[in-house]
């Protein structure tokens, strides 16, 4: 393999990563303050690239991308308040049984909305600009992933520790009753993770689908597995963990296809996912939780 060819692949598994990171993020938030793996988050994913579809029908490319997010945060927050919130106080299992309800309900919708076969996703000229570096060309989308990734992830992290907001959410993911007689709003606060992981699962959908060009009703399915496996890769409730998560099986899974092994590309993912649960359960930057009786 030529070094050119190999510097197309590393760009290629680092802007993989980097839209998978984005997703694994909205995974690890939900868990660390509801201790729920929010399973209906790919289909979040999903959702957000039929509105950029629909919403390009009928605006310019900066509008539909407002209104994508838009979109996307109302439904994440409406799948909260109307799925889980009734369950707040029944058995975690309860609220994981919703939370798989919910995901195959939003398939089923959009297969019947949009029908199962693939809608061609429109192109933003920006972000398909191609560059060429020397012997290396590849569009704007695929350099611009990674760096806004970073960018996003550093802007939350300054968020959770440097904020009043921050400071609730910590508080809630340690003690939902104790930060309630402090006075603090756990419904609100609840609401503003979904808010933030939702906005995060919108820009992913957007970075991801613009180099893959079409969406159906079982687009964030396989995606969204993937991006879970990130998250508990990283150690799940760990934003950084999540972060890394998803570069990692990004670039495994682009390295995999580009040495001929794309039939191994999403078993590998899985396979990661054993190896972790049974050598490190708690993921690279997990912390162990002490039950006490």
């Amino acid at each position: 393999m030529s070094l050119p060819t190999l510097i197309q692949h590393c760009l290629t598994g680092v802007s993989l990563g980097g839209a998978y990171a984005l997703i694994a993020i909205g995974y690890t938030m939900v868990y660390g303050i509801l201790r729920l793996i929010n399973f209906a988050h790919g289909e979040i994913f999903m959702m957000a690239g039929y509105f950029m579809i629909f919403s390009m029908a009928s605006f310019p490319w900066p509008l539909s991308v407002a209104i994508t997010i838009g979109g996307t945060i109302l439904l994440g927050v409406a799948i909260e308040r109307a799925a889980y919130k009734p369950l707040r106080s029944s058995p975690r299992m309860s609220i994981m049984i919703s939370a798989i309800g919910v995901s195959y309900l939003l398939q089923n919708l959009a297969t019947y909305l949009f029908s199962a076969l693939p809608q061609s996703y429109p192109e933003i000229p920006v972000l398909k600009k191609i560059f060429q570096i020397g012997p290396v060309s590849a569009s704007l989308v695929t350099f611009i992933t990674p760096v806004l990734t970073i960018l996003l992830v550093y802007a939350l992290v300054m968020l959770i520790n440097h904020s009043k907001l921050g400071m609730a959410m910590r508080a809630v993911s340690k003690d939902f009753e104790t930060s309630s007689l402090m006075g603090i709003k756990i419904n609100n606060i609840i609401s503003m993770t979904f808010v933030i992981g939702s906005f995060l699962a919108a820009v992913g959908s957007i970075l991801y689908f613009t180099d893959r060009m079409s969406v159906t009703p079982f687009s964030g399915t396989l995606p969204g597995l993937k991006c879970f496996v990130a998250a508990v890769f990283g150690g799940i409730g760990s934003i950084p963990g999540a972060v890394v998560g998803g570069f990692v099986i990004g670039v495994c899974e682009t390295a995999l296809v580009a040495l001929g092994y794309s039939t191994f590309s999403d078993a590998f993912t899985f396979v990661l996912l054993i190896v972790m649960l049974l050598f490190r359960p708690t993921g690279l930057f997990g912390e162990k939780n002490i039950d006490k009786v």
